[in-house]
């Protein structure tokens, strides 16, 4: 090699070295999105608990005069929780779309590539909204069980 180009020295390299280092900066990427979702959940469920804690707070008077007027828990928690679903649907059929088109497009930027599965999205709003459940309805139904005699006596 060297006596038939003499300007260039001999490099070699092995395949799967080649095929690692293309893909070291999505694995980074990788890593990044996955702590910034995390992140971002939690800093979501912090503002989705101080809402409903906000919320309980300025209608505690009715849910205790609902209460007594033979509200069950499980309506006080319907009806509390019912509008913060509604919000949560509205953001899914927002940002679905969006992820979709985004996805794709990154997505081409490679040579072989996956398609998107619907199921993908069904798994994210399950998930979605069983955290948004759990968040919601922690407060909602301690609000629920709570005396309604303590409430309308302060009041």
């Amino acid at each position: 090699y060297e006596r038939l180009d003499p300007a260039w020295p001999f490099t070699y390299s092995f395949v799967d070295e080649k095929f690692s280092a293309m893909y070291t900066s999505e694995q980074k990427l990788t890593n990044l999105f996955s702590i910034f979702t995390g992140l971002s959940i939690v800093v979501a469920c912090l503002g989705l608990f101080g809402l409903v804690e906000y919320s309980v707070n300025q209608r505690s008077k009715e849910i205790s005069i609902r209460k007594v007027f033979g509200a069950s828990v499980g309506s006080l928690w319907m009806l509390l929780t019912r509008s913060y679903f509604a919000l949560v649907l509205i953001a899914f059929m927002v940002i679905i779309p969006v992820s979709y088109y985004l996805a794709q497009e990154w997505l081409n930027n490679f040579a072989y590539h996956i398609t998107i599965s619907p199921w993908m999205y069904v798994n994210a709003c399950g998930q979605i909204l069983t955290i948004t459940l759990l968040t919601v309805s922690f407060r909602s139904i301690r609000a629920a069980l709570s005396n309604p005699a303590q409430v309308l006596k302060s009041e």
